[in-house]
Order: C-alpha cells, then sequence, then structure tokens
C-alpha cells in the first residue's frame, strides 16, 4: 500500500463557499474542494495556500484548522491511503480562475445547502459541515 498526504481548503467569501468541477477524461467528474499533494519541504498550511491558488486563482488566507479525512483508491501499480488536512479559509473576492490543465472546468462560490449537495464525495461533505 502506498501512503499519500494532501491538503486542502474550504474557502468562504461573504458566506458562501468555493467548489470546483472537475472532469478527467469523464473518469473523475464532479464537484470537489480544492486539495493537492504536499511537496518537499513544505508545510501542511504552505501546501493547502498553493493548491487552493493554483486549481481555482483564489488567494486565500488560513482561518483554522478543520481537521483530516482518509480515503483509499487503486492507482496504476498499488492501492493508495491518502490523508487530507483541510484549513478552513476566507477570500477577499469571488474571482475564480479554474486550473483546465489539471481538467478543473468551472469554479464558483456557493450558499452552504448548494455547495453541500454539489460536492461528489462524502469525506468532503463532513468536512464542509465541520468547517462551516
Amino acid at each position: 500500500m502506498i501512503e499519500t498526504v494532501s491538503c486542502g481548503g474550504v474557502v468562504i467569501h461573504k458566506g458562501k463557499l468555493l467548489v470546483l468541477y472537475k472532469d478527467y477524461k469523464n473518469r473523475y467528474v464532479g464537484w470537489v474542494l480544492p486539495k493537492g499533494t504536499v511537496e518537499i519541504g513544505e508545510t501542511h498550511q504552505v501546501t493547502a495556500l498553493r493548491e487552493v491558488q493554483e486549481e481555482s486563482g483564489v488567494d486565500a488566507q488560513i482561518v483554522k484548522y478543520v481537521g483530516s479525512s482518509q480515503y483509499l483508491f487503486q492507482g496504476k501499480e498499488d492501492t493508495v491511503s491518502k490523508t487530507v488536512h483541510w484549513y478552513l479559509m476566507k477570500s477577499n473576492s469571488f474571482y475564480t480562475k479554474p486550473q483546465r490543465e489539471e481538467y478543473f472546468l468551472d469554479a464558483g462560490y456557493y450558499k452552504f445547502y448548494e455547495a453541500y449537495h454539489l460536492l461528489k464525495f462524502s469525506d468532503e461533505k463532513y468536512i464542509l459541515r465541520k468547517a462551516y
């Protein structure tokens, strides 16, 4: 089993929550929270801020640590166990620029119940509830 660590953000602006729409070759399709892999030498906070900015174009500031989620998926060669550390963040505008190179086709801010129902994964719904 391969173990990996990612970090991400629950980003709020004026009471609305940022979610991203990803379509990876019609295999990974749906609304998600921004997150990504920790790079060598990065703290979890730096990773979370970098991934939010890269995937959504949003400049955010960390408010607090929310918690972690874990899940398994089948990688090319082995099962992957991923731990994701989540941070509540705030931004100063509704501006977004989805990272098309990583298959993010849309991004936007939604009311809590809208964002909750849009999210594809139950672990991200749990983190959204915990953060909000």
